[in-house]
């Protein structure tokens, strides 16, 4: 469950980006900010998704605000789905699944042997990797081809919840099988 307030920064900026791409960037940075330090402070290490979020919508934030104010939306979301891919598959490359120091602090799964415990990181991130990876190519879709933004958001919010799903109920049918 924390590794979705990890993605908090995200679904906020998903959320707001229809009222104000500026104000959903700035936002999102914040709360990026809020999550990092948090969590810094707990346990003084830098967990990869708060590294990349704050650094993705600070950068994008002044990018827009002070640089290509005329970056759309479209392209804006483009860019930030892109980003937290291409994180989550190198943490995937590296064998260091991004999920795995969220899964760490929650104590229900420790004694689950390691390797099934990092195959069930591995799927988690793998989902969540694919996910923004078809976030991205749906978001370049409206952003460079005459597609329906309606019909790229309904592509956003159809994956999202297809990994959130995913991620919440995945661990349980895994120890499920484990028991077995």
């Amino acid at each position: 469950m924390t590794l979705l307030f990890g993605f908090a920064p995200f679904l906020l900026f998903a959320i707001l980006s229809r009222l104000s791409a500026d104000l959903a960037l700035w936002l999102a940075f914040a709360s990026a900010f809020v999550v990092t330090i948090r969590d810094f402070v707990e346990s003084p290490s830098l967990r990869l998704l708060d590294g990349v979020s704050l650094a993705l919508f600070g950068i994008l934030a002044l990018w827009r605000g002070f640089v290509a104010p005329e970056l759309s939306l479209s392209a804006v979301r483009t860019i930030v789905d892109l980003g937290l891919c291409l994180a989550i598959f190198v943490s995937l490359l590296r064998r260091r699944p991004f999920s795995l120091p969220y899964a760490n602090r929650d104590s229900k799964i420790h004694h689950w042997p390691m390797p099934v415990f990092l195959r069930v990181n591995q799927m988690i991130s793998l989902v969540w990797g694919l996910t923004f990876a078809v976030m991205a190519l749906a978001d370049g879709a409206v952003t460079f081809l005459p597609v329906s933004f309606y019909l790229g958001i309904a592509m956003n919010v159809v994956a999202l919840c297809f990994a959130i799903t995913f991620t919440l109920r995945y661990p349980a049918l895994a120890a499920e099988r484990q028991a077995r």
